[in-house]
């Protein structure tokens, strides 16, 4: 039996390596609805090619309002009611986008989940595939991991109506998230 698409959107917050893009797309491909990859929208609405080159670009203030503009889109219409949306990683604190959430969150329209997995792990699942994004702080990636989980898990865990963890096999975590999305 196929499960109907849920009403309301699965918004997953984290930190960078936590998840959100393998586990939103696998979500999103079970209950076939759209992907939508937040840091994607953001840097193809600048007209970049990466993260990293509009960090360089424009610096980090523009990126979040222009995130915030991506967020904001995201949430309209009637196709994000049913669609699967990972945030960056630091989306919650681009200007005004936490309002934006938790407005959405409170209306019923978005369910927040949060993934979350121990520094150590972020830190060396982005050693082995960095990816494209710019180090905000820190020495290495799991000196900053711990260092931005200490600035961004208190308004993560304030939005957030479910978490997950995300340190065990691919395959638990996304039972999980179906489980609580």
């Amino acid at each position: 039996m196929t499960r109907a698409p849920p009403r309301t959107a699965t918004v997953l917050i984290g930190l960078r390596g936590s998840g959100k893009t393998t586990l939103g797309r696998l979500l999103a491909a079970r209950r076939a609805v759209p992907f939508v990859d937040l840091d994607d929208r953001t840097v193809a609405s600048a007209a970049h090619a990466s993260v990293s080159a509009m960090f360089r670009a424009v610096g980090e203030a523009a990126f979040r309002q222009a995130e915030r503009a991506a967020l904001e889109a995201a949430l309209a219409g009637d196709a994000a009611a049913a669609s699967v949306i990972a945030l960056g990683g630091g989306t919650p604190t681009a200007p005004g986008a936490r309002g934006m959430l938790e407005a959405a969150r409170d209306a019923g329209r978005i369910r927040i989940v949060l993934l979350e997995a121990p520094p150590a792990v972020l830190g060396a699942r982005l050693s082995v595939a960095p990816g494209d994004r710019p180090l905000l702080m820190g020495a290495d990636f799991a000196e900053e991991a711990t260092l931005l989980a200490e600035r961004r898990m208190p308004a993560y865990r304030a939005l957030a109506q479910a978490t997950v963890s995300t340190a065990r096999p691919t395959a638990d975590s996304l039972a999980e998230l179906e489980r609580v999305a």
